[in-house]
């Protein structure tokens, strides 16, 4: 069995939802953005990003018929990047505005900004709605200044998407694929934004089937945290469904799948050679160390399990992909 263990204690204070709300309008102040920053985990934008940056410049370098064409391709990344930041923003203020009540239950979470009073679900909500808007904006820049208008169509749609999957664990255990499928959005959203004939190249959605497989699968090991306090609240996951064995086992297969998916954008992106190759093997290898620890420690190394070895997974398929594409490029 795998060693799942807990911290802190449960909260007492039944007046919490009061601390985390105001009766006045409030505009979000530099303190308070600081609180979101810090409580939404922006550091954790490294998830989704290279893989956003890299699908845009597959897209940029069909188009451009083997090479990318950075004077027209600077300005689009510049925008796709800004739109990612704020559209991960206001998904994770829709879940931290969603949870507050499960947040403040659950001795892990409950330390968060709304919960613990040091935000109000006020000033949330109005900086959820602030940074939806910027998204959509941008998202119309792409129109504005490249004549694609399908970013702004599809804005919407992607940002009810994305924002929705605080739902989820209320009704289905299948929540952690919501969770990858929102951020396996992120290289076809970025694609379309650059060039919308990349939706017929197979490489893009093989990247995304990658993306949802691999965060799908940490989600899983993350949800170990919680596993009693979401069997006790009647809350929606895989392990407090099928059990913390049963959990490892449906991770491990996703992130197998994970891995295949990757060889196999290398084997259909003719740009890539043995430089995403050797990428694509430390991703495998990482996966499996991602794995080795969790039997080993549990929950009590989430740090090196979730962050780290995540972040370096997201980071070193980026810098390889763009490489290939750019330096590498013949």
């Amino acid at each position: 069995m795998t060693r799942i263990t807990r911290s802190g204690g449960w909260s007492s204070n039944p007046d919490w939802y009061h601390q985390g709300r105001t009766t006045d309008l409030e505009i979000p102040t530099v303190s308070a953005l600081r609180v979101i920053a810090d409580d939404i985990k922006i550091a954790h934008s490294i998830f989704a990003l290279p893989f956003a940056v890299l699908a845009a410049a597959m897209a940029a370098f069909a188009a451009g018929d083997g090479r990318i064409d950075w004077t027209d391709f600077a300005g689009r990344l510049v925008l796709v990047v800004i739109a990612m930041v704020f559209a991960r923003t206001a998904a994770m203020l829709a879940n931290r505005i969603l949870d507050r009540r499960i947040d403040a239950e659950n001795p892990r979470t409950v330390g968060r900004a709304i919960p613990s009073g040091r935000l109000s679900t006020r000033s949330a909500v109005i900086a959820f709605v602030v940074s939806s808007l910027v998204f959509v904006v941008i998202a119309a820049l792409f129109g504005v200044f490249y004549g694609n208008w399908w970013p702004v169509v599809l804005a919407v749609p992607v940002l009810g998407w994305i924002t929705a999957y605080g739902l989820f664990k209320r009704f289905t255990w299948m929540c952690h694929l919501w969770l990858g499928a929102s951020l396996a959005l992120s290289p076809i959203a970025s694609a379309i934004a650059v060039d919308p004939a990349a939706l017929g190249s197979p490489p893009i959605w093989l990247l995304a089937g990658m993306v949802l497989c691999w965060v799908s699968g940490f989600d899983v090991i993350y949800a170990l945290q919680d596993v009693d306090v979401d069997r006790r609240d009647g809350l929606n996951s895989i392990p407090a469904h099928f059990g913390v064995d049963g959990a490892l086992r449906i991770a491990r297969l996703l992130h197998f799948f994970a891995a295949i998916l990757l060889f196999a954008v290398y084997r259909t992106e003719a740009a890539f050679g043995g430089v995403f190759l050797a990428a694509a093997i430390v991703v495998a290898i990482l996966l499996v160390l991602e794995h080795a620890t969790v039997r080993r420690w549990g929950t009590t190394r989430m740090a090196i399990t979730f962050m780290t070895i995540n972040g370096v997974v997201s980071i070193v398929v980026g810098i390889a992909g763009i490489a290939e594409l750019t330096v590498l490029a013949p």
